[in-house]
């Protein structure tokens, strides 16, 4: 189920779940196996129509309208610079609070737990539009890439061999295992602040935009926009996507060189996570932000691309040590 799954009862999840077993087998999430969740895509609907209720029974203002896209992008923010580039790839560090803010906010976006998401987005990167691949439209159509597997049953466990690095961790564990508690804290908190109008406006028809927000990177970052390098996959840079998602859209750049905390590279590349991420770096609150080598960016250097198969630094060797390596903060 996409949220309602009932806690473990061992914080330890190492314990629970061989780790070994998990390490060795494939991505579980594909069609042919399990069944899309009835409480999942109640969920998704229930989102969706309460978001398009609140059109009609608070219609739009300039502080509603303000409300929904500092909602957004807040979150996207916590998913982009929290779920993806901190715990999924590690690009930078920073401290056990903030990290735990980092997934707290993320968490409110209703998409599963930090970890949940970076152990799945790890075998994304391993697999990147191959068979095992989690959700590539090249494989399994748009739909399934781009909503379909994360509302099905084979999506629902945290693949915790995968997120080693961050099981140390009870308070994050915590999260994953209580995944309503943010988002019921954020809506919440948004009804208290501005009645009704602030939670349809600020949480629903924000969450809508926000899940499609982030599918997108999944499924149309595949299949719209240009390639700078010809990596083993279909990712594109787009520049409209990187718009809607911080940076996200320079998916080709990502998918060439992943543990760069930068995905817009070049001066032109819109990248509202970075330029965030280096703002914190000023405040001291995040460090030690890893940079793109020269040899990689350049724009000649298309002819000497990475290849996520081999190179350690940038591709799927870099997500096995992720796992085994002591954590960033």
């Amino acid at each position: 189920m996409l949220l309602l799954e009932p806690p473990r009862p061992d914080p330890a999840p190492v314990a629970v779940h061989p780790v070994a077993a998990l390490a060795d087998a494939g991505p579980q999430v594909a069609p042919d196996k399990g069944h899309y969740e009835p409480s999942a895509i109640a969920l998704m609907v229930t989102v969706h129509v309460l978001g398009v209720l609140g059109l009609f029974l608070f219609p739009p203002t300039w502080p509603l309208v303000a409300l929904c896209v500092g909602s957004y992008y807040l979150r996207m923010f916590g998913i982009t610079a929290g779920y993806h580039r901190y715990f999924a790839h590690r690009t930078y560090r920073t401290s056990r609070w903030f990290q735990f803010v980092l997934a707290f906010l993320g968490s409110t976006a209703t998409q599963r737990g930090a970890l949940w998401w970076a152990a799945h987005h790890r075998d994304h990167h391993r697999h990147s539009d191959q068979e095992r691949d989690l959700h590539s439209p090249l494989r399994r159509g748009f739909w399934w890439s781009h909503i379909g597997w994360i509302v099905h049953s084979s999506s629902t466990e945290t693949r915790w061999g995968n997120i080693k690095d961050f099981t140390k961790y009870p308070e994050l564990v915590w999260l994953d295992n209580w995944r309503l508690f943010a988002p019921v804290v954020y809506a919440a908190t948004l009804f208290a602040l501005g009645g009704a109008p602030a939670l349809f406006w600020g949480y629903f028809l924000s969450t809508a935009f926000l899940w499609h927000g982030t599918f997108v990177i999944n499924s149309l970052c595949h299949v719209w926009g240009s390639r700078r390098f010809e990596t083993t996959d279909t990712s594109r840079n787009n520049l409209w996507l990187a718009l809607l998602t911080l940076g996200e859209g320079w998916h080709n750049n990502h998918h060439h060189y992943q543990s760069s905390v930068r995905q817009g590279w070049l001066w032109w590349e819109v990248d509202g996570s970075f330029y965030a991420l280096k703002a914190l770096e000023k405040l001291g609150i995040v460090w030690k932000l890893k940079s793109v080598p020269e040899r990689v960016w350049t724009p000649g250097a298309a002819s000497e691309s990475v290849d996520p198969a081999k190179t350690a630094d940038g591709g799927a060797a870099a997500i096995e040590a992720l796992a085994v390596a002591e954590p960033a903060s």
